[in-house]
């Protein structure tokens, strides 16, 4: 909370900028570029989309979503790491090995995971939105082999074994010892009440969704640019706030049309504690490829993929010189003013201020 507190502010430091034709001056605080932050995720999204796009394959695209049962988002309040890990490899897992089943499409798949753990009113709802190619390469990689149209794998398959898959590597965590159980689940620690726990979820069906395919690689990276690199809580579905409460929409997704669209009001003190529930653990990654899409082999993977479709190799789009864009570059931005061209007059340091005054009315830019 510390660096989104600071984000924008003098505690961070920043630069002064200057128009060169009429003298209009403003502030431009840096950002904190925490991955939690509402403000500082628009470069790093587009960043990562550069790259993203070169990777397209012309052929329709699946989204695949695999949630987690409420009894085992229960447990992962105080075991985020471990238990979100193997939410991606049972996820990853199950696709990768039903698609290589002759039965249903016989191939070797990519896919690109992305983490969420929220739910529209910052409830724990962990998940992750799986975006597939609707083929894969032979076994025997001599030749690429596409899912039927408009149906990609069954999602009953899906479901159980991803649900066996899950269950088993998290038997094995608590055999490990690598879960941590307090309050009301405190006696879990013992192998005995953790299995009875367990037991219920043997019999029910787990979610997993596959929604229709998108409309062309495109409709992937507009979707992909929506939820990658997604927080809790975007500063757009803020009404108000102040220091005893915050009001912010949601949807109630057990509505239909307009009644599914809410207003919300919680405490301060319990709409941060929603919003922390979803601060993922130190180093942990929330966007993760697997099988052909693997680091290890993706550039040659995806170069076998293109000559088997028959199209040429993508070359990579150039990006831009400033990599920070969220963080505008001052020669670049033209002046609010009058429209001249912006240049940095001062640089300021951390928890420094301005010697320079900017123009009046003064104009602090914390967008």
């Amino acid at each position: 909370m510390s660096a989104i507190e600071r984000c924008r502010t003098a505690a961070l430091g920043g630069h002064v900028a200057r128009c060169e034709e009429c003298d209009h001056t403003h502030i431009a605080y840096n950002s904190c570029r925490n991955r939690h932050c509402p403000k500082c995720q628009g470069a790093a999204a587009k960043q990562w989309l550069a790259e993203r796009q070169a990777e397209l394959l012309p052929v329709p695209y699946f989204h695949v979503v695999f949630t987690l049962p409420a009894l085992i988002g229960d447990i992962a309040y105080h075991n985020k790491a471990v238990i979100y890990d193997i939410l991606f490899k049972a996820a990853a897992e199950t696709l990768i090995t039903i698609a290589a089943d002759p039965k249903h499409l016989g191939a070797r798949i990519g896919l690109t995971a992305v983490l969420h753990t929220w739910g529209s009113a910052l409830t724990h709802h962990p998940h992750v939105h799986c975006i597939v190619p609707g083929g894969g390469l032979s076994l025997d990689g001599g030749r690429w082999i596409s899912c039927r149209p408009g149906f990609f794998l069954p999602v009953r398959v899906l479901s159980r074994l991803f649900r066996r898959l899950f269950l088993e590597r998290l038997v094995a965590s608590h055999n490990a010892g690598r879960l941590h159980f307090f309050g009301d689940h405190a006696p879990l620690v013992e192998l005995r009440a953790f299995s009875a726990y367990l037991a219920p979820l043997h019999k029910i069906e787990w979610v997993v969704y596959s929604k229709r395919p998108f409309a062309g690689p495109q409709a992937v990276l507009a979707y992909l640019s929506r939820y990658t690199h997604r927080v809790a809580i975007a500063n757009s579905r803020l009404i108000a706030l102040d220091d005893n409460a915050v009001t912010f929409r949601w949807k109630d997704y057990r509505a239909q049309g307009r009644e599914r669209h809410k207003l919300m009001t919680l405490a301060s003190g319990e709409f941060i504690r929603r919003f922390l529930i979803h601060v993922l653990p130190s180093g942990f990654h929330r966007i993760r490829h697997y099988g052909l899409f693997a680091n290890g082999g993706r550039a040659e993977n995806l170069a076998r993929a293109r000559e088997l479709l028959g199209v040429p190799p993508r070359q990579n789009e150039p990006r831009d010189a400033d990599a920070n864009a969220d963080e505008p570059s001052m020669h670049s931005l033209p002046c609010p003013s009058c429209g001249g061209r912006m240049i940095i007059v001062e640089t300021f340091e951390r928890g420094s201020t301005p010697r320079t005054r900017p123009s009046s009315p003064i104009r602090i830019d914390t967008s």
